[in-house]
């Protein structure tokens, strides 16, 4: 007995046979699915030529039912030799489930009120060989989804408008930073000398120089040229890579959006921050309220709080104060891992990261980090000069981004640069990043006060889509070979 497979090839060869092309180049389509559903009144009993994949086929005899889809929606469509004809209906017994279309017909309502166009001509562009998985269970196989996501659009039309969210939170942002008089730009993708994030990077080698190279784990530092050059609102979306883990949050290659602003500080970004949020939301989904995971958030109120502040808050441990040996038994009494070359500020940022961070549901901008997260962040102007004006946004245990009051002071930021570069090479990473001379040299030109941000757009459409892993909203995630 002959597999679906073998069925669908016999098909195939049947067209041919009738000197019919299974793979014609073009078809003139008139009309999208959508547009006939909302203005059907217009459209009634009139010819319409459409084009689509055939996701089901029913019934037999003289008159068949099929649904098809486009890009825009689906339809019901009515096949009778009465109408169509003997070689029409015929081509019609030879199609399949999958296979591409194009329908000329008069739309009408079926005997049960069901939209339908009643099919005169029917013309194969694409005949599917392979077997689609049943319409029924779908594909559930998380694998199968993310490696063949082509048919993961195919069987579910959810995932679909997933990504269709994800455009449209895109555009939203960029709608609100242009009417703000804000620059898009772009920057280089391959670097020299990689940085702006302590992160691990991908190495690549240019032949026709013969040097090694990076692919950019940040936008940051190029994105600080250009305001030192005198573009004071820029903002870039940008394909960052980093050579680490992968797991529900984090992928290799990722989406971030870095906006930079003169002449404003952390609290100044704090406010931009959050009144896109409240605009892609309103814009997006119609309202700041949302449920992720079972969990409300609002996104029109956030909380502030130091993170010394959230962790007395939410892991009930009092770090202030602490000594580097009492923060030590902390983390060992928690079973947390020590960094190598620990200081009481990484400590601080590592009980936070493991206790605090995972439990802070409500959307919150954890304020005022240790000095030692970053080189690139001005000193707290007021109280511990151990701590940097530095926000991350966090909801829903979630870290959506990363925000300075941008370092300004060009020897400063040299000298701590080079503590950065210093350490690195103290590590067990196999190569680590020199000191980015030319960053330096642009800054001795001088940068106004300037705050910046770094944004996580895949975990914000996570949180707009319901999503608990980060592979649900990139339409081809990394996957490790079959």
């Amino acid at each position: 007995m002959a597999t679906e497979a073998e069925e669908r090839l016999k098909k195939l060869e049947w067209f041919k046979k009738q000197k019919i092309d299974p793979y014609p180049y073009s078809f003139n389509v008139k009309n999208k699915i959508e547009d006939l559903r909302k203005s059907f009144s217009k459209y009634k009993n009139k010819k319409t030529i459409i084009a689509g994949r055939l996701t089901a086929i029913r019934g037999h005899g003289k008159a068949v039912f099929a649904d098809i889809e486009d890009s825009t929606g689906k339809i019901q469509l009515l096949v009778r030799i009465d109408v169509t004809g003997k070689k029409q209906f015929e081509i019609f017994q030879h199609l399949d489930r999958g296979d591409i279309v194009g329908v000329e017909g008069t739309l009408m309502k079926s005997k049960r009120g069901e939209m339908t166009i009643q099919v005169k001509k029917i013309t194969l562009l694409c005949k599917c060989v392979a077997p689609l998985p049943d319409s029924w269970t779908g594909v559930k196989d998380k694998e199968i989804r993310y490696r063949k996501r082509y048919l993961d659009l195919i069987i579910n039309p959810d995932v679909k408008k997933i990504f269709i969210t994800r455009t449209k939170i895109i555009n939203a942002i960029r709608e609100f930073l242009d009417k703000r008089g804000y620059l898009e730009v772009q920057t280089p993708i391959l670097q020299s000398i990689y940085g702006g994030a302590a992160a691990t990077p991908f190495r690549t080698h240019l032949n026709h120089l013969n040097m090694n190279i990076y692919l950019r784990t940040a936008d940051e530092l190029y994105l600080k040229r250009l305001i030192v050059g005198g573009f004071e609102k820029v903002y870039e979306f940008g394909k960052d890579f980093r050579n680490e883990s992968i797991d529900s949050t984090h992928n290799p290659e990722f989406t971030q959006l870095e906006i930079y602003t003169a002449y404003i500080d952390y609290k100044g970004v704090a406010k931009l921050f959050q009144d896109i949020m409240k605009y892609v939301c309103k814009k997006v989904v119609g309202t700041t309220e949302i449920t992720y995971q079972g969990k409300k958030l609002d996104f029109g109120k956030w909380e502030q709080i130091s993170m010394v502040d959230a962790i007395k808050k939410y892991a009930k441990i009092n770090v202030k104060g602490k000594s580097l040996v009492e923060l030590k038994k902390i983390a060992n009494d928690n079973n947390i891992e020590i960094p190598k070359s620990p200081t009481v500020g990484k400590l601080i940022s590592t009980i936070h990261e493991e206790l605090a961070e995972s439990k802070i549901v409500k959307p919150t901008l954890v304020m005022d980090y240790p000095i030692e997260t970053t080189p690139l962040c001005k000193p707290l102007r007021k109280g511990d000069k151990n701590f940097v004006e530095r926000f991350e946004p966090i909801a829903a245990g979630m870290e959506l981004g990363n925000a300075y009051s941008e370092l300004n002071d060009a020897k400063l930021q040299e000298k701590l640069l080079r503590d950065q570069v210093k350490e690195r090479k103290n590590t067990d990473e196999p190569w680590t990043s020199d000191l980015d001379k030319d960053f330096i040299s642009s800054l001795e030109y001088g940068m106004p006060p300037t705050g910046g941000i770094g944004i996580g757009i895949d975990r914000i459409v996570m949180l707009l889509t319901d999503r608990p892993y980060i592979r649900e909203v990139i339409f081809f995630p990394f996957m490790k070979p079959e």
